[in-house]
């Protein structure tokens, strides 16, 4: 949970970062969208604090200022067209969007509403910007993974780190927007490194019982490694993962903090690191009535470069944000 509440901070710590003047004007309403579990007492929603923590520190308290509606659809993706349109019948200023599919509800819901994508893949290739330089539209924020490519060079990484490897195992899902290309890519940088790909699909993964099965087919088919996309359900269940490539020894290539904090080695996906004014910036200038689409979106990828990558030739398993700023 600590890299959701990061990125959280990135995409939309300074979402109403405006002059306090504005603030002053009028009561900011806020629709947030997850595909998470509801919050209960016992079990609250650490992204969903910590935005509210971060508003509150740029004088945006909840119930004074602004107003925070939150949509959970329980992990069940289905559910998310129905939640978004609920959000933009309530004529919500922003709505902030936690993932891949909550975007691609959001945006069908809405063309004009401004929509904040704390975590994205593939924005470009789905349609939900324009470019990374320059998203246009309603839809702006972060993403995690600029294009299709980068899962494969995660592949390349997995190989580097452990070169004798030939039968991976990947734990994907096929609801995914972006999980599909990502594999085919994948499948072209495995024919030229001479890797058999063996894709178990997690989308009907609902229990414990489940997942033990996909575990199960893992090891009937022979898997040395194995490569973890990073999507909810391998989220939901990131301990029981990391303890079965331990327990079986299995090298392992992760793509996101909530595998390493219980227990994951490999990262093909780093943390981002300090561009927060950035994404305040852009969640600012929704506020001030313009589009969503000024500043570019953050990619997560270091990249010699100071601009976004048309190729992830050059990115490290260890990495933090470039700079896409089409000033600079």
């Amino acid at each position: 949970m600590r890299r959701r509440a990061f990125v959280m901070l990135l995409g939309s710590a300074e979402m109403i970062g405006a002059p306090v003047a504005i603030a002053e004007e009028r009561t900011w309403r806020l629709g947030w969208l997850s595909p998470y579990v509801s919050p209960t007492a016992g079990q609250p929603s650490a992204d969903l604090d910590t935005f509210k923590a971060a508003l509150a520190e740029l004088g945006y308290v909840e119930g004074r200022s602004c107003v925070i509606e939150a949509r959970f659809a329980d992990t069940d993706n289905s559910r998310l067209p129905a939640l978004a349109k609920e959000l933009v019948a309530s004529g919500f200023d922003i709505i902030v969007t936690i993932g891949t599919p909550t975007v691609a509800a959001a945006k069908s819901a809405s063309a004009t509403i401004p929509i904040v994508m704390a975590g994205s893949a593939t924005p470009v290739e789905l349609g939900f910007v324009a470019s990374l330089h320059h998203p246009g539209g309603n839809v702006t924020g972060v993403t995690h993974s600029p294009g299709p490519e980068f899962a494969g060079k995660g592949l390349e990484l997995l190989k580097e780190v452990a070169p004798n490897i030939s039968r991976v195992a990947i734990l994907w899902d096929s609801s995914g927007l972006h999980e599909g290309p990502s594999l085919d890519a994948q499948l072209a940088v495995a024919a030229k490194l001479g890797l058999t790909l063996l894709p178990h699909d997690v989308k009907d993964v609902r229990d414990a019982d489940d997942l033990a099965a996909v575990f199960s087919a893992v090891e009937k088919e022979g898997a040395d490694s194995l490569f973890v996309f990073l999507n909810f359900v391998n989220g939901k269940y990131g301990d029981k993962i990391t303890n079965f490539a331990s327990e079986t020894r299995l090298p392992a290539m992760y793509q996101d903090t909530w595998f390493t904090d219980v227990g994951g080695l490999i990262l093909s996906l780093h943390e981002l690191a300090q561009p927060a004014p950035q994404g305040g910036r852009v969640c600012r200038q929704d506020h001030q009535g313009r589009q969503a689409g000024g500043p570019a979106c953050r990619a997560a990828y270091d990249i010699p470069a100071r601009g976004q990558p048309e190729s992830c030739e050059g990115a490290r398993p260890h990495c933090s944000a470039i700079d896409p700023d089409p000033r600079r």
